[in-house]
């Protein structure tokens, strides 16, 4: 057994079901889950094996990243692409992603999860859907060896690409895949790693990339498997107008009425974006949640999610840093930042509170991925726990602690992030790899591949 006892916070705020704001207390944590919640633990407790003075400190739920594309993090600030809408932005990439192997997604997994935990994210979805025709076959393996090895909770999810450019689709054929090879891998790998059961650090999703890469059959197919298997199911979904376009040009329904179509719709679904959700289809989701990115949708130049009308009608939503190279960070503090902005640019006045917001960055999130076991601050929930300094001079003069962490501040860091009972970062320092090392060896390859993709360009070898 393990216990840790974090003593003397000064104000949690837990988003559970009585949405209670505790001061002054104690959380005790016995293997990595919550036992007791109350004042002077330590007086009943018989000597915890490590006690962490929490003095001072704003605690919440550790924040839940409910999309990204962590390969993409040795691809940010590409100056070919950098100023691009999605469809042509995407197809620049896919010179360079048609690189990557595994030290690549591994890499870029410690990278964008190191940025993830020193901001706040103790869970992590990601949607990874390239696999080029040269690369080894365990890329999602990787990524879940570094998850693993970084303490991040994780929900990888084995996305795919069916739907090459040769058939009226929008990637290169050296980027698909075919639908048997799809679907065995992803039998692979749910058999291999996904975990039920709860407080499990790691499950596994199937995620068909988007409707303007992947068949309808193999959508339809990755459903039945995703449900015989009991595994959720994540694509894109209305992120642009031109998405919207190529849905009508060649199904004859708009993106949200192709997913009904092909049954893809219920509380085992979530999409990415839902920007180009119309009412009506916002009260057609059944129980789908969505993944808002608001700095991916902003430097896109892709739209504004309908936010408060997914809160109104009790969808699940919850925020998501997406690919880092259509937000060049994976900041969560930052995206709750930004979450909040633009949806007060949309809605003015009637907009999200900064405690809507931040629930929806915790319990939200979790929610949408379908756990009931972490995202909010309870007896018998997971000690996935995020700890804020707030007496910085930055946050002086301010009357509400959320309205600080929203709002305020001169940087994202935490005093402290906790995954299942484990201290994993402090002060924006992680615990568990050396940063210094990972970056340097993350550049190195980042440097390698997109040197090797120009002196293709320049010699037109595609």
């Amino acid at each position: 057994m393990s216990d840790l006892l974090l003593k003397n916070i000064k104000t949690l705020y837990t988003f559970n079901h009585e949405e209670q704001i505790i001061e002054n207390c104690d959380i005790y944590v016995v293997d990595g889950v919550i036992k007791e919640i109350g004042s002077n633990l330590a007086e009943k407790l018989k000597r915890p094996e490590k006690v962490v003075d929490c003095t001072g400190l704003t605690g919440l739920p550790g924040f839940v990243n409910t999309h990204h594309h962590l390969y993409q993090t040795l691809f940010r600030g590409i100056r070919e692409v950098q100023e691009l809408p999605l469809f042509p932005w995407l197809k620049g990439l896919y010179q360079f992603w048609q690189h990557i192997d595994e030290d690549a997604v591994y890499y870029g997994a410690m990278v964008g999860m190191s940025e993830l935990l020193r901001t706040g994210c103790t869970y992590t979805a990601d949607h990874h859907y390239v696999f080029p025709e040269n690369a080894e076959k365990t890329l999602i393996d990787k990524q879940i060896m570094a998850a693993r090895e970084i303490g991040i909770r994780f929900h990888a999810t084995r996305g795919s690409m069916s739907l090459g450019e040769d058939a009226g689709g929008l990637p290169p054929m050296r980027v698909v895949q075919t639908e048997t090879e799809i679907l065995e891998d992803s039998q692979r790998l749910i058999d291999t790693y996904h975990d039920a059961g709860d407080y499990a650090m790691t499950r596994v999703a199937l995620a068909p990339c988007s409707p303007f890469s992947v068949t309808a059959s193999l959508m339809k197919e990755s459903a039945k498997m995703a449900r015989k298997n009991h595994v959720m199911l994540h694509t894109h979904l209305a992120e642009t107008k031109d998405e919207e376009r190529f849905c009508i040009e060649r199904y004859g329904m708009r993106p949200f009425e192709l997913m009904e179509s092909l049954e893809w719709t219920g509380k085992d679904v979530w999409f990415a974006h839902g920007i180009y959700l119309n009412r009506q289809e916002i009260s057609r989701l059944s129980g789908s949640g969505i993944a808002h990115c608001p700095s991916s949708n902003m430097k896109l130049n892709s739209g504004i999610c309908r936010t408060s009308e997914l809160v109104k009608k009790n969808a699940g939503i919850g925020l998501a840093v997406d690919g880092s190279a259509s937000n060049d960070g994976s900041n969560m503090l930052e995206e709750v930042k930004r979450m909040y902005l633009l949806n007060h640019l949309k809605y003015g006045t009637k907009g999200l509170t900064a405690y809507e917001c931040l629930k929806i960055a915790t319990r939200g999130g979790a929610e949408v991925l379908g756990r009931t076991d972490t995202g909010y601050i309870d007896t018998s929930m997971a000690a996935d726990l995020i700890f804020f300094d707030l007496s910085d001079i930055a946050y002086a003069g301010c009357h509400d602690p959320l309205i600080s962490l929203v709002s305020l501040g001169n940087h994202s860091f935490t005093r402290m992030t906790i995954v299942n009972g484990i201290i994993v970062a402090r002060d924006g320092k992680l615990t568990n790899i050396d940063s210094d090392m990972m970056a340097e060896k993350a550049n190195r390859y980042a440097q390698k591949i997109v040197a090797l993709t120009r002196e293709q360009k320049q010699r037109k070898v595609y």
